[in-house]
Protein backbone atom coordinates (compact mmCIF):
# COMPACT_ATOMS: atom_id res chain seq x y z
CA UNK A 1 0.00 0.00 0.00
CA UNK A 2 1.07 3.60 -0.54
CA UNK A 3 1.77 5.93 2.38
CA UNK A 4 -1.62 7.57 1.79
CA UNK A 5 -3.42 4.23 1.89
CA UNK A 6 -1.50 3.13 4.99
CA UNK A 7 -2.51 6.38 6.68
CA UNK A 8 -6.15 5.76 5.73
CA UNK A 9 -6.04 2.26 7.20
CA UNK A 10 -4.52 3.57 10.40
CA UNK A 11 -7.19 6.27 10.55
CA UNK A 12 -9.94 3.68 10.15
CA UNK A 13 -8.64 1.66 13.07
CA UNK A 14 -8.00 4.54 15.47
CA UNK A 15 -9.00 7.99 14.30
CA UNK A 16 -7.11 11.03 15.48
CA UNK A 17 -8.75 12.65 18.53
CA UNK A 18 -9.36 16.42 18.24
CA UNK A 19 -8.64 18.64 21.23
CA UNK A 20 -11.54 18.73 23.64
CA UNK A 21 -13.37 15.92 21.87
CA UNK A 22 -16.00 14.01 23.84
CA UNK A 23 -17.67 10.86 22.53
CA UNK A 24 -21.29 10.93 21.46
CA UNK A 25 -22.95 7.71 22.69
CA UNK A 26 -26.52 6.68 21.99
CA UNK A 27 -28.15 4.46 24.62
CA UNK A 28 -31.14 2.39 23.51
CA UNK A 29 -32.79 1.42 26.79
CA UNK A 30 -35.75 -0.59 28.02
CA UNK A 31 -38.57 1.46 29.52
CA UNK A 32 -39.30 -0.91 32.38
CA UNK A 33 -35.83 -1.58 33.79
CA UNK A 34 -32.85 0.35 32.46
CA UNK A 35 -34.66 3.66 32.03
CA UNK A 36 -35.98 3.40 35.59
CA UNK A 37 -32.52 2.38 36.79
CA UNK A 38 -31.02 5.45 35.11
CA UNK A 39 -33.67 7.59 36.77
CA UNK A 40 -32.70 6.09 40.12
CA UNK A 41 -29.06 6.94 39.44
CA UNK A 42 -30.13 10.54 38.94
CA UNK A 43 -32.35 10.80 42.00
CA UNK A 44 -29.61 9.33 44.19
CA UNK A 45 -27.13 11.85 42.70
CA UNK A 46 -24.69 9.28 41.33
CA UNK A 47 -22.10 10.87 39.06
CA UNK A 48 -21.28 9.52 35.60
CA UNK A 49 -20.11 11.08 32.29
CA UNK A 50 -22.60 13.17 30.36
CA UNK A 51 -21.74 11.41 27.11
CA UNK A 52 -24.86 9.29 26.74
CA UNK A 53 -28.09 10.30 24.98
CA UNK A 54 -30.93 7.96 25.91
CA UNK A 55 -33.67 6.65 23.62
CA UNK A 56 -36.43 4.80 25.47
CA UNK A 57 -38.06 1.65 24.02
CA UNK A 58 -40.79 -0.62 25.39
CA UNK A 59 -38.42 -3.60 25.28
CA UNK A 60 -35.00 -4.65 24.01
CA UNK A 61 -36.91 -7.03 21.74
CA UNK A 62 -38.14 -3.95 19.88
CA UNK A 63 -34.61 -2.69 19.22
CA UNK A 64 -33.63 -3.56 15.68
CA UNK A 65 -29.99 -3.63 14.53
CA UNK A 66 -31.20 -1.06 12.02
CA UNK A 67 -31.53 1.45 14.86
CA UNK A 68 -27.93 0.85 15.89
CA UNK A 69 -26.80 1.36 12.31
CA UNK A 70 -28.77 4.58 12.06
CA UNK A 71 -27.15 5.86 15.24
CA UNK A 72 -23.69 5.26 13.76
CA UNK A 73 -24.76 6.66 10.40
CA UNK A 74 -25.96 9.89 12.05
CA UNK A 75 -22.69 10.47 13.86
CA UNK A 76 -22.69 8.46 17.09
CA UNK A 77 -19.26 7.24 18.15
CA UNK A 78 -20.69 4.41 20.22
CA UNK A 79 -23.96 2.65 21.01
CA UNK A 80 -25.13 1.06 24.26
CA UNK A 81 -28.14 -1.28 24.35
CA UNK A 82 -29.53 -2.10 27.77
CA UNK A 83 -32.60 -3.82 29.18
CA UNK A 84 -34.00 -6.22 31.76
CA UNK A 85 -32.07 -9.20 33.07
CA UNK A 86 -33.01 -12.58 31.52
CA UNK A 87 -36.14 -13.85 33.21
CA UNK A 88 -37.30 -10.36 34.26
CA UNK A 89 -38.61 -9.07 30.93
CA UNK A 90 -41.92 -7.20 31.20
CA UNK A 91 -42.89 -8.93 27.94
CA UNK A 92 -41.67 -12.34 29.18
CA UNK A 93 -39.08 -13.17 26.50
CA UNK A 94 -38.31 -10.05 24.50
CA UNK A 95 -34.81 -9.68 25.94
CA UNK A 96 -34.04 -13.36 25.33
CA UNK A 97 -34.80 -13.07 21.61
CA UNK A 98 -32.88 -9.78 21.49
CA UNK A 99 -29.86 -11.45 23.09
CA UNK A 100 -29.57 -13.85 20.15
CA UNK A 101 -30.01 -11.09 17.61
CA UNK A 102 -27.35 -8.90 19.22
CA UNK A 103 -24.94 -11.83 19.50
CA UNK A 104 -24.98 -12.27 15.74
CA UNK A 105 -25.07 -8.54 15.01
CA UNK A 106 -22.00 -7.99 17.17
CA UNK A 107 -20.14 -10.70 15.22
CA UNK A 108 -21.15 -9.06 11.95
CA UNK A 109 -19.93 -5.64 13.09
CA UNK A 110 -16.59 -7.17 14.04
CA UNK A 111 -16.32 -8.85 10.63
CA UNK A 112 -17.06 -5.52 8.92
CA UNK A 113 -14.29 -3.83 10.90
CA UNK A 114 -16.25 -1.85 13.49
CA UNK A 115 -14.18 -1.57 16.67
CA UNK A 116 -16.19 -3.51 19.27
CA UNK A 117 -15.26 -0.90 21.86
CA UNK A 118 -18.00 1.15 20.18
CA UNK A 119 -20.78 -1.38 20.68
CA UNK A 120 -21.95 -2.47 24.14
CA UNK A 121 -24.82 -4.40 25.71
CA UNK A 122 -25.86 -4.52 29.37
CA UNK A 123 -28.55 -5.83 31.71
CA UNK A 124 -29.59 -3.11 34.18
CA UNK A 125 -32.66 -3.55 36.37
CA UNK A 126 -34.86 -0.80 37.81
CA UNK A 127 -33.08 -1.19 41.16
CA UNK A 128 -29.54 -0.96 39.76
CA UNK A 129 -28.89 2.76 39.53
CA UNK A 130 -25.36 2.16 40.73
CA UNK A 131 -24.77 -0.34 37.93
CA UNK A 132 -26.07 2.11 35.33
CA UNK A 133 -23.56 4.70 36.51
CA UNK A 134 -20.75 2.16 36.32
CA UNK A 135 -21.81 0.92 32.87
CA UNK A 136 -21.88 4.47 31.50
CA UNK A 137 -18.41 5.13 32.89
CA UNK A 138 -17.01 1.92 31.39
CA UNK A 139 -18.66 2.47 28.00
CA UNK A 140 -17.55 6.09 27.85
CA UNK A 141 -13.97 5.08 28.61
CA UNK A 142 -14.04 2.39 25.92
CA UNK A 143 -15.49 4.68 23.23
CA UNK A 144 -13.08 7.45 24.18
CA UNK A 145 -10.19 5.02 23.71
CA UNK A 146 -11.58 4.04 20.30
CA UNK A 147 -11.77 7.69 19.24
CA UNK A 148 -14.16 9.36 16.80
CA UNK A 149 -15.98 7.04 14.44
CA UNK A 150 -14.13 7.18 11.09
CA UNK A 151 -16.14 8.49 8.19
CA UNK A 152 -16.57 6.42 5.02
CA UNK A 153 -13.46 6.77 2.82
CA UNK A 154 -13.29 8.33 -0.62
CA UNK A 155 -14.06 6.16 -3.62
CA UNK A 156 -10.41 5.82 -4.64
CA UNK A 157 -7.64 4.09 -2.73
CA UNK A 158 -6.96 0.68 -1.27
CA UNK A 159 -9.42 -1.99 -2.43
CA UNK A 160 -8.40 -4.68 0.03
CA UNK A 161 -6.47 -7.91 -0.07
CA UNK A 162 -6.38 -10.43 -2.88
CA UNK A 163 -8.55 -13.21 -1.52
CA UNK A 164 -7.36 -16.80 -1.90
CA UNK A 165 -8.85 -18.71 -4.79
CA UNK A 166 -11.76 -21.00 -3.95
CA UNK A 167 -10.77 -24.63 -4.24
CA UNK A 168 -12.66 -27.89 -4.69
CA UNK A 169 -13.75 -30.42 -7.27
CA UNK A 170 -17.43 -29.68 -7.63
CA UNK A 171 -19.89 -31.79 -9.64
CA UNK A 172 -18.58 -33.99 -12.42
CA UNK A 173 -18.98 -32.84 -15.98
CA UNK A 174 -22.08 -34.16 -17.70
CA UNK A 175 -21.40 -35.58 -21.14
CA UNK A 176 -23.35 -34.34 -24.13
CA UNK A 177 -25.18 -37.67 -24.36
CA UNK A 178 -26.15 -37.61 -20.68
CA UNK A 179 -27.24 -33.98 -20.93
CA UNK A 180 -29.47 -34.85 -23.87
CA UNK A 181 -30.95 -37.79 -21.96
CA UNK A 182 -31.67 -35.57 -18.94
CA UNK A 183 -33.34 -33.02 -21.19
CA UNK A 184 -35.55 -35.66 -22.78
CA UNK A 185 -36.55 -37.11 -19.40
CA UNK A 186 -37.37 -33.63 -18.12
CA UNK A 187 -39.56 -32.69 -21.08
CA UNK A 188 -41.43 -35.98 -21.11
CA UNK A 189 -41.95 -36.00 -17.34
CA UNK A 190 -43.16 -32.40 -17.30
CA UNK A 191 -45.70 -33.10 -20.04
CA UNK A 192 -46.95 -36.21 -18.24
CA UNK A 193 -47.39 -34.26 -14.99
CA UNK A 194 -49.54 -31.69 -16.73
CA UNK A 195 -51.58 -34.21 -18.70
CA UNK A 196 -52.25 -36.40 -15.65
CA UNK A 197 -53.27 -33.43 -13.54
CA UNK A 198 -50.57 -34.03 -10.94
CA UNK A 199 -49.43 -30.45 -11.57
CA UNK A 200 -51.04 -27.41 -13.16
CA UNK A 201 -47.75 -25.70 -13.99
CA UNK A 202 -44.10 -26.74 -14.21
CA UNK A 203 -41.40 -24.27 -13.12
CA UNK A 204 -38.22 -24.87 -15.09
CA UNK A 205 -35.78 -23.27 -17.52
CA UNK A 206 -35.89 -22.55 -21.22
CA UNK A 207 -33.29 -21.13 -23.56
CA UNK A 208 -32.85 -17.37 -23.29
CA UNK A 209 -31.77 -14.72 -25.76
CA UNK A 210 -28.15 -14.72 -24.57
CA UNK A 211 -25.92 -17.59 -25.75
CA UNK A 212 -25.50 -20.29 -23.12
CA UNK A 213 -28.03 -18.75 -20.75
CA UNK A 214 -31.26 -20.32 -19.60
CA UNK A 215 -34.13 -18.32 -18.13
CA UNK A 216 -36.98 -19.32 -15.79
CA UNK A 217 -40.29 -20.35 -17.32
CA UNK A 218 -43.66 -21.55 -16.02
CA UNK A 219 -44.77 -24.20 -18.50
CA UNK A 220 -48.54 -24.80 -18.52
CA UNK A 221 -48.91 -26.76 -21.79
CA UNK A 222 -47.23 -29.74 -23.41
CA UNK A 223 -45.88 -27.44 -26.13
CA UNK A 224 -44.17 -25.29 -23.53
CA UNK A 225 -42.75 -28.41 -21.88
CA UNK A 226 -40.98 -29.28 -25.15
CA UNK A 227 -38.95 -26.06 -24.72
CA UNK A 228 -37.61 -26.98 -21.26
CA UNK A 229 -33.83 -27.03 -20.99
CA UNK A 230 -31.26 -28.12 -18.43
CA UNK A 231 -27.52 -27.63 -18.11
CA UNK A 232 -24.80 -25.26 -17.02
CA UNK A 233 -26.82 -22.15 -17.88
CA UNK A 234 -29.58 -23.03 -15.38
CA UNK A 235 -28.36 -20.49 -12.85
CA UNK A 236 -31.58 -19.14 -11.33
CA UNK A 237 -32.93 -20.44 -8.05
CA UNK A 238 -36.41 -21.47 -9.20
CA UNK A 239 -37.71 -21.62 -5.63
CA UNK A 240 -38.09 -17.83 -5.93
CA UNK A 241 -41.10 -18.43 -8.24
CA UNK A 242 -42.86 -21.11 -6.16
CA UNK A 243 -45.32 -18.78 -4.44
CA UNK A 244 -46.22 -17.07 -7.72
CA UNK A 245 -46.80 -20.42 -9.43
CA UNK A 246 -49.15 -21.53 -6.64
CA UNK A 247 -51.28 -18.46 -7.32
CA UNK A 248 -51.85 -19.78 -10.85
CA UNK A 249 -52.39 -23.46 -10.11
CA UNK A 250 -53.53 -25.64 -7.24
CA UNK A 251 -50.33 -27.68 -7.49
CA UNK A 252 -46.99 -26.88 -9.12
CA UNK A 253 -44.04 -29.01 -10.17
CA UNK A 254 -40.70 -27.44 -9.36
CA UNK A 255 -37.38 -28.40 -10.95
CA UNK A 256 -34.80 -28.06 -8.18
CA UNK A 257 -31.11 -28.52 -7.58
CA UNK A 258 -30.12 -30.05 -4.25
CA UNK A 259 -28.89 -26.70 -2.91
CA UNK A 260 -32.23 -25.04 -3.62
CA UNK A 261 -34.07 -27.30 -1.18
CA UNK A 262 -32.66 -25.15 1.63
CA UNK A 263 -34.59 -22.16 0.32
CA UNK A 264 -37.73 -24.20 -0.22
CA UNK A 265 -37.80 -25.55 3.32
CA UNK A 266 -37.24 -22.00 4.56
CA UNK A 267 -40.35 -20.81 2.71
CA UNK A 268 -42.36 -23.79 4.00
CA UNK A 269 -41.22 -23.13 7.55
CA UNK A 270 -42.25 -19.47 7.30
CA UNK A 271 -45.66 -20.28 5.88
CA UNK A 272 -45.08 -18.86 2.40
CA UNK A 273 -45.74 -22.10 0.49
CA UNK A 274 -47.37 -25.43 1.35
CA UNK A 275 -45.28 -28.55 0.76
CA UNK A 276 -48.31 -30.64 -0.21
CA UNK A 277 -48.98 -28.30 -3.12
CA UNK A 278 -45.52 -28.79 -4.61
CA UNK A 279 -44.11 -31.71 -6.58
CA UNK A 280 -40.32 -31.59 -6.56
CA UNK A 281 -38.35 -32.80 -9.58
CA UNK A 282 -34.66 -33.30 -8.81
CA UNK A 283 -31.99 -33.49 -11.51
CA UNK A 284 -28.29 -34.21 -11.64
CA UNK A 285 -26.72 -30.76 -11.55
CA UNK A 286 -23.54 -29.90 -13.52
CA UNK A 287 -22.74 -27.02 -11.20
CA UNK A 288 -23.13 -23.31 -11.75
CA UNK A 289 -20.38 -22.10 -14.05
CA UNK A 290 -20.77 -18.34 -14.55
CA UNK A 291 -18.15 -17.04 -16.98
CA UNK A 292 -16.58 -20.48 -17.27
CA UNK A 293 -15.63 -20.98 -13.60
CA UNK A 294 -17.35 -23.03 -10.93
CA UNK A 295 -19.15 -20.91 -8.38
CA UNK A 296 -17.61 -21.29 -4.92
CA UNK A 297 -20.82 -22.71 -3.51
CA UNK A 298 -20.63 -25.66 -5.94
CA UNK A 299 -17.11 -26.78 -5.10
CA UNK A 300 -18.16 -29.06 -2.25
CA UNK A 301 -21.23 -30.50 -3.97
CA UNK A 302 -21.58 -33.69 -6.01
CA UNK A 303 -24.54 -32.33 -7.95
CA UNK A 304 -26.61 -35.45 -7.27
CA UNK A 305 -30.37 -34.91 -6.86
CA UNK A 306 -31.54 -35.07 -3.27
CA UNK A 307 -33.73 -38.05 -2.27
CA UNK A 308 -36.28 -35.69 -0.67
CA UNK A 309 -37.47 -34.81 -4.18
CA UNK A 310 -40.66 -36.55 -5.33
CA UNK A 311 -39.15 -37.50 -8.69
CA UNK A 312 -35.45 -38.11 -9.40
CA UNK A 313 -34.18 -37.61 -12.94
CA UNK A 314 -30.82 -39.04 -13.95
CA UNK A 315 -29.44 -39.90 -17.39
CA UNK A 316 -30.48 -43.51 -16.72
CA UNK A 317 -34.15 -42.65 -16.22
CA UNK A 318 -36.86 -41.41 -13.85
CA UNK A 319 -37.47 -42.85 -10.36
CA UNK A 320 -39.66 -42.05 -7.38
CA UNK A 321 -38.07 -40.19 -4.49
CA UNK A 322 -39.63 -38.72 -1.40
CA UNK A 323 -37.23 -40.23 1.14
CA UNK A 324 -34.53 -38.67 3.25
CA UNK A 325 -34.42 -35.36 5.10
CA UNK A 326 -36.47 -32.39 4.06
CA UNK A 327 -33.30 -30.50 3.18
CA UNK A 328 -29.66 -31.45 2.65
CA UNK A 329 -27.26 -30.93 5.51
CA UNK A 330 -25.23 -27.75 5.53
CA UNK A 331 -21.84 -27.97 3.85
CA UNK A 332 -19.01 -28.40 6.34
CA UNK A 333 -16.22 -27.82 3.80
CA UNK A 334 -17.19 -24.62 2.03
CA UNK A 335 -14.76 -23.08 -0.45
CA UNK A 336 -15.73 -19.59 0.74
CA UNK A 337 -14.45 -20.20 4.26
CA UNK A 338 -10.80 -19.65 3.29
CA UNK A 339 -11.73 -16.26 1.86
CA UNK A 340 -13.63 -15.35 5.03
CA UNK A 341 -10.61 -16.37 7.11
CA UNK A 342 -8.37 -14.14 4.97
CA UNK A 343 -10.59 -11.13 5.69
CA UNK A 344 -10.78 -11.96 9.41
CA UNK A 345 -6.98 -12.05 9.58
CA UNK A 346 -6.83 -8.34 8.66
CA UNK A 347 -6.67 -5.66 11.37
CA UNK A 348 -10.04 -4.06 12.15
CA UNK A 349 -9.12 -0.88 10.27
CA UNK A 350 -8.33 -2.76 7.08
CA UNK A 351 -11.51 -4.82 7.35
CA UNK A 352 -13.49 -1.63 7.71
CA UNK A 353 -11.87 -0.10 4.65
CA UNK A 354 -12.33 -3.27 2.61
CA UNK A 355 -16.05 -3.44 3.24
CA UNK A 356 -16.56 0.30 2.86
CA UNK A 357 -14.95 0.03 -0.59
CA UNK A 358 -17.26 -2.87 -1.37
CA UNK A 359 -20.39 -1.02 -0.26
CA UNK A 360 -19.33 2.17 -2.04
CA UNK A 361 -19.82 0.34 -5.36
CA UNK A 362 -23.47 -0.47 -4.58
CA UNK A 363 -25.89 0.95 -7.16
CA UNK A 364 -28.97 0.42 -4.97
CA UNK A 365 -30.57 -1.49 -7.83
CA UNK A 366 -31.95 -4.03 -5.31
CA UNK A 367 -31.21 -6.92 -7.64
CA UNK A 368 -30.07 -8.87 -4.56
CA UNK A 369 -33.48 -8.37 -3.01
CA UNK A 370 -35.38 -9.26 -6.17
CA UNK A 371 -33.55 -12.55 -6.71
CA UNK A 372 -33.56 -13.79 -3.11
CA UNK A 373 -36.20 -16.45 -2.44
CA UNK A 374 -36.47 -15.36 1.21
CA UNK A 375 -36.88 -11.62 0.51
CA UNK A 376 -40.64 -11.72 0.20
CA UNK A 377 -41.79 -8.78 2.36
CA UNK A 378 -44.61 -6.91 0.64
CA UNK A 379 -42.98 -3.59 1.60
CA UNK A 380 -39.23 -3.59 2.18
CA UNK A 381 -37.80 -1.41 4.93
CA UNK A 382 -35.65 0.23 2.24
CA UNK A 383 -38.83 1.52 0.57
CA UNK A 384 -40.40 3.02 3.68
CA UNK A 385 -40.33 6.79 4.07
CA UNK A 386 -42.33 7.42 7.26
CA UNK A 387 -39.93 7.05 8.94
CA UNK A 388 -37.12 6.60 6.46
CA UNK A 389 -34.84 4.11 8.14
CA UNK A 390 -32.61 3.36 5.15
CA UNK A 391 -31.22 6.43 3.36
CA UNK A 392 -32.04 6.39 -0.34
CA UNK A 393 -28.89 8.25 -1.36
CA UNK A 394 -26.33 6.21 -3.29
CA UNK A 395 -23.36 6.85 -1.04
CA UNK A 396 -21.21 4.93 1.37
CA UNK A 397 -23.46 5.60 4.37
CA UNK A 398 -26.77 4.68 2.79
CA UNK A 399 -25.20 1.76 0.97
CA UNK A 400 -23.66 0.37 4.12
CA UNK A 401 -26.92 0.58 6.07
CA UNK A 402 -28.83 -1.17 3.27
CA UNK A 403 -26.38 -4.05 2.84
CA UNK A 404 -25.93 -4.69 6.56
CA UNK A 405 -29.67 -4.53 7.28
CA UNK A 406 -30.40 -7.00 4.52
CA UNK A 407 -27.69 -9.35 5.79
CA UNK A 408 -29.17 -9.27 9.29
CA UNK A 409 -32.66 -9.86 7.88
CA UNK A 410 -31.32 -13.09 6.37
CA UNK A 411 -29.19 -14.14 9.36
CA UNK A 412 -30.25 -17.61 10.39
CA UNK A 413 -32.44 -17.80 7.27
CA UNK A 414 -30.02 -17.48 4.34
CA UNK A 415 -29.73 -20.76 2.48
CA UNK A 416 -26.43 -20.08 0.73
CA UNK A 417 -27.70 -20.08 -2.85
CA UNK A 418 -25.48 -17.03 -3.52
CA UNK A 419 -27.96 -15.63 -6.04
CA UNK A 420 -27.49 -12.15 -4.51
CA UNK A 421 -23.75 -12.19 -5.24
CA UNK A 422 -24.27 -13.66 -8.72
CA UNK A 423 -26.66 -10.96 -9.91
CA UNK A 424 -24.92 -8.01 -8.22
CA UNK A 425 -23.72 -5.74 -11.07
CA UNK A 426 -21.10 -4.22 -8.74
CA UNK A 427 -19.65 -7.63 -7.75
CA UNK A 428 -20.04 -6.99 -4.02
CA UNK A 429 -19.11 -10.08 -2.02
CA UNK A 430 -22.52 -10.49 -0.41
CA UNK A 431 -21.96 -14.24 -0.36
CA UNK A 432 -19.12 -13.87 2.13
CA UNK A 433 -21.24 -11.78 4.51
CA UNK A 434 -24.10 -14.26 4.39
CA UNK A 435 -21.78 -17.22 4.82
CA UNK A 436 -20.06 -15.55 7.79
CA UNK A 437 -23.41 -15.01 9.50
CA UNK A 438 -24.39 -18.62 8.85
CA UNK A 439 -21.16 -19.76 10.49
CA UNK A 440 -21.79 -17.52 13.50
CA UNK A 441 -25.35 -18.81 13.93
CA UNK A 442 -24.04 -22.36 13.84
CA UNK A 443 -21.20 -21.61 16.26
CA UNK A 444 -23.40 -19.95 18.86
CA UNK A 445 -26.73 -21.75 18.48
CA UNK A 446 -25.99 -24.98 16.63
CA UNK A 447 -26.44 -25.96 13.01
CA UNK A 448 -29.04 -23.88 11.22
CA UNK A 449 -32.00 -26.22 11.15
CA UNK A 450 -34.17 -26.03 8.06
CA UNK A 451 -36.79 -28.61 8.94
CA UNK A 452 -40.20 -27.07 8.15
CA UNK A 453 -41.40 -27.36 11.75
CA UNK A 454 -38.30 -25.77 13.28
CA UNK A 455 -37.99 -22.09 14.16
CA UNK A 456 -35.30 -19.93 12.60
CA UNK A 457 -32.40 -19.36 15.00
CA UNK A 458 -32.97 -15.65 15.57
CA UNK A 459 -36.66 -15.91 16.46
CA UNK A 460 -36.01 -18.58 19.07
CA UNK A 461 -34.01 -18.66 22.31
CA UNK A 462 -32.73 -20.80 25.16
CA UNK A 463 -32.19 -19.56 28.70
CA UNK A 464 -28.60 -20.81 28.51
CA UNK A 465 -27.72 -18.88 25.34
CA UNK A 466 -24.24 -17.27 25.61
CA UNK A 467 -24.01 -13.69 26.84
CA UNK A 468 -20.35 -13.24 27.75
CA UNK A 469 -20.25 -9.92 25.93
CA UNK A 470 -23.11 -8.39 27.97
CA UNK A 471 -22.11 -6.16 30.88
Amino acid sequence: MSDLQTSAVRHAGAAAVPDGWQPQIVALVCNWCTYTGADMAGTTRLEYPATVRMVRFPCTGRMSPLMILRAFEQGADGVLVSGCHPGDCHYVQGNLVARRRFTIFRSLMDFLGIDLRRLHFAWVSAAEGHKWARVVKDVSAAVTAAGPLPRPPAADGWEGPALPAAEGDGPEEISAADAEALRDHLRRTAAELLESGRAGVVIGHRRGSLPGRLVPVMAATAAECRELEWGEGALNNLVTYAATALQRAEKAALVVKACELHALTGLIREGQVARERLLLVGLQCPGVRPEGALAAKCLGCSGAPHPACDLLLTPAGVSEGGSGAAAPAADTDDARDRQIAAIESLPAGERWLYWQRQFARCLRCYACRAVCPLCYCSTCVADKHRPQWVPTTIDARGNGVWNVVRAMHLAGRCTGCDECARVCPADIRLDLINRKLALEVERHFGAAGLEPGEKAALVDFRMEDPEEFIL
